[in-house]
């Protein structure tokens, strides 16, 4: 029966607000949303706008709280980890403009949001207005973070790396898990250094793995967030440089894993070496970033 029906996207009739407007927000593409914690209920109105005059007949209105993951490189199927379905008014005629109150107390929202370059995964509000033949859907995205307990260990990583008889380096960051507005603590020493170094810097990269690789299609994309010059100069053997890396200004998300099976990100503070030939050395280290607080 469903098939006989056009949509019409976005109706203006139908507006969407939550309740306590003065929630943070955050900017996703170009539209800013409104931020909920994964334990919080999500509530509001919908507002129905009938034109002064005339009558709006309807089939029945309901409104749905959805989680979707998309990816882009599959356009138009859709992976719903949540859907939960309100009924606001049954079949009849709407004189005047009408408000619904809402609320999806204790949904499931066990996933953060995330927008990619090949995946997304949204909540959002849909109301729904049947008509004959038709249907008005009004859709209003919000914006999931979900606060994760401080990890129990905090271990130290410390490294060797080099060339045999050209350079060799050790470095240090005071721990392998961080908090979104964390500060990288470390330092670098030379125990040898037989290349012309020009400059050295520190990388944060962020890795997204997208799709499956057993049999279907596997997207892995790459993105460099920041590069922070650590060092401008040749150093010297013995010398130590350290490091102190704000990230609390940086565009970051915590470390996913397997979202329902469908994505990872991933993040690693790339170390890099610049010789006065540009020819770079580097070495990674993945981190595991965490969510400390919302917004």
């Amino acid at each position: 029966m469903s098939s006989f029906f056009s949509s019409s996207k976005g109706s203006d009739r139908i507006n969407v607000t939550f309740t306590d407007g003065g929630r943070p927000t955050k900017k996703v593409g170009s539209e800013m949303l409104e931020i909920f914690s994964n334990t919080e209920p999500v509530a509001g109105t919908v507002a129905i706008n009938v034109e002064p005059g005339k009558k709006l007949e309807h089939q029945g209105i309901k409104v749905e709280l959805l989680g979707q993951i998309e990816m882009f490189y599959d356009r138009g199927n859709y992976f719903e980890f949540t859907s939960v379905v309100r009924e606001l008014a049954a079949a009849g005629a709407l004189s005047s403009s009408q408000e619904y109150p809402f609320d999806f107390s204790g949904v499931d929202k066990q996933y953060e949001s995330y927008s990619g370059l090949n995946v997304r995964l949204r909540y959002f509000i849909r109301v729904t207005v049947t008509r004959n033949y038709k249907r008005d859907v009004k859709e209003q995205d919000f914006v999931v973070q979900v606060v994760q307990p401080p990890p129990t260990s905090l271990t130290a990583i410390k490294m060797e790396v080099g060339i045999e008889e050209c350079l060799h380096i050790e470095f240090e960051y005071d721990k392998q898990k961080y908090h979104m507005k964390d500060i990288i603590i470390g330092k670098v020493y030379f125990l040898l250094v037989r290349i012309k170094i020009k400059h050295m810097e520190l990388n944060i990269i962020r890795r997204e793995q997208a799709g499956s690789g057993s049999g279907g299609q596997q997207y892995n994309e790459s993105e460099t967030l920041t590069k922070f010059e650590l060092m401008d100069g040749a150093p010297v053997r013995g010398e130590c440089i350290p490091i102190r890396l704000f990230m609390s200004s940086l565009d970051l998300t915590p470390t996913y894993k397997s979202i329902n099976n469908k994505f990872s990100v991933k993040y690693y503070l790339n170390l890099v070496l610049v010789d006065q030939e540009d020819r770079r050395y580097f070495k990674q280290q993945e981190v595991t970033l965490w969510r400390k607080d919302i917004a």
